[in-house]
């Protein structure tokens, strides 16, 4: 579905990406691990169009949308949940959620789609004249969730979802991720520093440090390696 090949990109004269390469299969959990500054961030904007490559090449369902602006990427079925969530503060929840459907026509698809989002998360329901500045830290990482969601994606790109979040809705929100892969068969490219969870969700994981790639494989493997424990595992 998405096949990432020796990707740099650069901040003026600083490079952020040095040569990455990966991929992701259909329906599939995949999940991007790292300190801060390994490039976890820019390989998610790279993706999406919100920043240009220097080099390389992002292919996503066989086309190559490494050029194309982000509202194209978008049109084609990839949505883009940004660190920091990003929601639209002076805008209602109805507001917000009606901008993640801004390049779709047919109204049935649509409502069908809002519905799911409230079935997923009711609290959004409750508070959808609600100005999304007013929520708490969980309650707009659900309204960012549920943006993305309206876009009908094929693919789901989540940038640290646990940030700023008490425990019990950390794992509420990955139980809502893994939910929405297994009833909507959405792939997730998920970037987060909670590494243990991370690799618990998803079925393949790729290391990053200082960017480049230096540790990939199936996630239940990786968890074991000695030099990922004591990295990120606290082990």
């Amino acid at each position: 579905m998405l096949e990432v090949t020796d990707l740099h990109v650069s901040y003026g004269a600083i490079s952020a990406l040095s040569g990455i390469s990966l991929r992701l299969d259909p329906g599939a959990i995949v999940t991007l691990i790292g300190g801060n500054g390994a490039g976890k961030t820019t390989t998610l904007k790279t993706i999406s169009g919100l920043l240009r490559a220097k080099s390389g090449r992002v292919a996503f369902l066989g086309e190559d949308i490494t050029a194309l602006p982000a509202h194209r990427i978008v049109a084609r079925g990839l949505s883009h949940v940004p660190e920091g969530r990003m929601v639209f503060s002076n805008l209602t929840v109805a507001e917000n959620l009606a901008m993640g459907a801004y390049l779709r026509s047919g109204k049935e698809a649509i409502a069908r789609d809002l519905d799911y989002v409230f079935a997923m998360f009711p609290r959004l329901k409750e508070r959808l004249k609600q100005n999304a500045g007013t929520l708490s830290g969980g309650e707009q990482q659900m309204l960012a969730i549920g943006r993305a969601l309206m876009a009908a994606p094929k693919l789901l790109m989540l940038d640290e979802p646990s940030l700023g979040l008490a425990p019990r809705l950390i794992s509420t929100i990955f139980e809502k991720i893994v939910e929405i892969n297994r009833t909507r068969g959405t792939a997730v490219l998920l970037v987060e520093q909670n590494a243990k969870l991370a690799l618990e969700v998803s079925s393949h994981a790729y290391v990053l440090e200082t960017g480049h790639i230096v540790m990939g494989g199936p996630s239940r493997e990786l968890k074991d390696k000695p030099q990922l424990k004591a990295a990120y595992l606290g082990g």
